[in-house]
């Protein structure tokens, strides 16, 4: 099966994805991008005027890669409760997959102070439609306040997500599954 080469723009865009994952935007520059990337800094200059537009394209793409393969998986779960349920299943997997390094979102928002900077505004972004996707699923659940349990959901994602990464733990995601186990049978009674 011949797969399609990737274009230079993905290139740059895989690249770039990978060393701010790994390093952050501060230590990801221009001569290191052009090093591993292997893409001259003159074409790379073709596709973004600077740094700063290389670095909002990649987390545009890890966005939309990283909630499509996110809800893909949570979604095999057969009613919404066990979808719910198997968010955390999902969050462990990735907190158990080689190079995870915490919530790409959550890292480079915190390289920038300006809470306008296109970096804090795609971590929003990103952080919003994943409340909605949570939000989607408490709606079909028989219950009174779906938005406030989507809210503490994602607050316990988060957590298990920060406590993964910083304490090296993946069973992380088991403790915030059985809070969230509660939340639904709160939410439920």
């Amino acid at each position: 099966m011949n797969k399609t080469p990737m274009t230079t723009r993905e290139k740059i865009l895989m690249t770039a994805e990978q060393l701010i994952y790994q390093n952050g935007i501060h230590a990801t520059g221009m001569d290191r991008l052009v090093k591993t990337s292997g893409v001259a800094r003159k074409s790379i200059y073709r596709h973004f005027a600077n740094k700063e537009d290389v670095a909002a394209a990649a987390l545009n793409e890890r966005d939309e890669r990283w909630l499509h393969w996110f809800r893909t998986e949570s979604d095999k779960g057969e009613t919404p409760q066990n979808r719910i349920l198997n968010m955390f299943t999902v969050l462990k997997s990735w907190f158990e997959s080689e190079g995870f390094r915490g919530c790409a979102f959550i890292n480079t928002a915190g390289e920038v102070g300006d809470p306008e900077d296109p970096v804090r505004q795609i971590a929003k972004r990103h952080k919003q439609k994943w409340l909605d996707y949570i939000l989607e699923l408490t709606e079909q659940l028989n219950i009174e306040q779906p938005a406030m349990l989507a809210r503490q959901l994602l607050i316990l994602m988060e957590g298990a997500i920060t406590t993964a990464y910083v304490m090296g733990d993946s069973s992380a995601a088991d403790s915030a599954r059985d809070v969230a186990n509660v939340l639904l049978e709160q939410a439920s009674s």
